[in-house]
């Protein structure tokens, strides 16, 4: 039978996902997802594009010495709205966040006073201390329009990867003309998604 006759799903999907499991990302499907804190992601709405949970216990996980407080400021830095800066400057902003960790204010129980700490977002010298995700069939809800990538991967809770995936016979410029072009669209799409990024790819398989 002609590849053509496979859907997507089979052809390109699917192959990608258990890629992505192989080199030791867990996986999940958002198609029916359940909200909440303790819902299939952790997301109260369809809107948030932080796993808030998985980030929160990353921070904690990679900042055992700082107190409570610094992480809950580190964690609102995070995830504060951005939709007032351009695209560009949003996602700088963040990946100086991610490189060199979030400044937050504390108490000095030495000295007394205040002291600058930096909560660490990311473990760079330990990979695996770091917590991977691959979620697929996600939707997200911007200004004007619902949108659901194909592939989202997060890494401590934050959208690092969109992936736009096309079968056999679709070109894979289409994935980024017709989808992740309009993902970003500031009100056609769901620019927040992109703040985070670090890759943004488009996939077909052969025919």
């Amino acid at each position: 039978m002609s590849p053509h006759a496979y859907t997507e799903d089979q052809l390109v999907e699917q192959p990608a996902i258990r890629l992505f499991a192989e080199l030791g990302w867990q996986t999940v499907s958002a198609m029916e997802e359940v909200f909440g804190q303790s819902g299939t992601l952790g997301r109260e709405t369809s809107g948030d594009v932080v796993l808030v949970p998985k980030l929160r216990a990353a921070l904690e996980r990679l900042n055992p010495q700082l107190p409570a407080d610094a992480i809950a400021s580190a964690l609102d830095e995070l995830t504060r709205d951005r939709s007032a800066m351009t695209l560009a400057g949003a996602n700088r902003e963040v990946c100086g966040l991610l490189k060199d960790g979030v400044k937050v204010t504390v108490l000095d129980r030495e000295r007394g006073g205040l002291k600058d700490e930096r909560v660490r977002v990311v473990d760079w010298e330990n990979p695996a201390a770091n917590d991977f995700l691959l979620v697929f069939q996600m939707t997200v809800t911007g200004q004007l329009y619902t949108c659901r990538p194909d592939l989202i991967g997060f890494v401590n809770g934050l959208p690092w990867v969109v992936i736009e995936l096309k079968k056999p016979g679709v070109a894979a410029r289409q994935a980024f003309d017709d989808n992740l072009t309009s993902y970003k669209h500031p009100q056609n799409g769901i620019p927040q998604l992109f703040w985070y990024s670090a890759a943004c790819s488009r996939e077909s398989a052969a025919a």
